[in-house]
């Protein structure tokens, strides 16, 4: 299953090589720490070793999670603008399930190394240790193909321009859904998820693959706001 997994990941990443430039990722920096620690990492729920059928990038827009959290020491990689500023950040690849979310298979405390090659797209140790721990052992039994796998498919994606974006006037989850299926040849709106909080807020994407790692139309639960429904995107200024 390692191999294959990676093989359809590198596959769809080659596919997304051939966008243009112009449509290209984001202009944030990032500076990696020398060295990091593990944390220890607690289960929050039972064992499911479910059979996978699918898989879910989620991606949270940092400007948003940031907004109240500039001086929360936990959150300091992330918001505090001293390791750069972040856009889109990987919140997690989650195996999918047709009977639920399988969680938690094999968990396992995860080399430092991986965890550092991942924090420019997911800024915690903490949070890179725990989706290992309770999504990616669903997936496969190393923890760096797992973190290998989440750095092909998010460098494969190819970002609309978020800020310019955020001043539409009317903007809608379609609007959003519409630009980044049109960035990313291949996609299509019913494989993009877009999470908004209770105000309104752009907070998560949610991008739906199969099993192959194509994209595939998203249930209901990961879909989330209606094509109609008005967002609104915080710039972080």
């Amino acid at each position: 299953m390692t191999v294959s997994v990676v093989k359809a990941a590198l596959a769809l990443a080659g596919c997304a090589a051939l966008v243009p430039t112009a449509a290209a990722a984001q202009a944030y920096q990032c500076a990696l720490p020398a060295r990091i620690e593990v944390p220890p990492i607690r289960m929050d729920g039972p064992a499911r070793p479910l059979p996978v059928t699918g898989y879910t990038l989620a991606l949270s827009w940092s400007p948003e999670f940031c907004r109240t959290r500039e001086d929360d020491r936990r959150s300091a990689r992330q918001c505090s603008g001293r390791a750069g500023r972040f856009g889109f950040v990987l919140h997690g690849l989650w195996p999918d399930s047709g009977r639920g979310w399988p969680q938690w298979c094999a968990p396992s405390t995860p080399p430092a190394a991986s965890l550092r090659a991942n924090l420019c797209i997911s800024p915690s140790p903490t949070l890179l240790a725990r989706q290992w721990a309770k999504h990616g052992s669903c997936m496969t039994r190393r923890p760096r193909t797992y973190f290998r796998v989440s750095r092909i498919l998010y460098a494969g994606l190819r970002w609309p321009d978020f800020t310019r974006l955020s001043r539409e006037p009317g903007l809608t989850a379609g609007t959003i859904r519409t630009r980044f299926a049109d960035a990313n040849p291949g996609w299509f709106e019913e494989a993009i998820g877009v999470h908004l909080n209770e105000r309104g807020w752009l907070e998560e994407l949610r991008l739906c693959y199969d099993r192959r790692f194509m994209p595939r139309p998203c249930d209901r639960s990961r879909r989330g706001a209606s094509d109609r429904t008005g967002v609104r995107i915080w710039r972080g200024l």
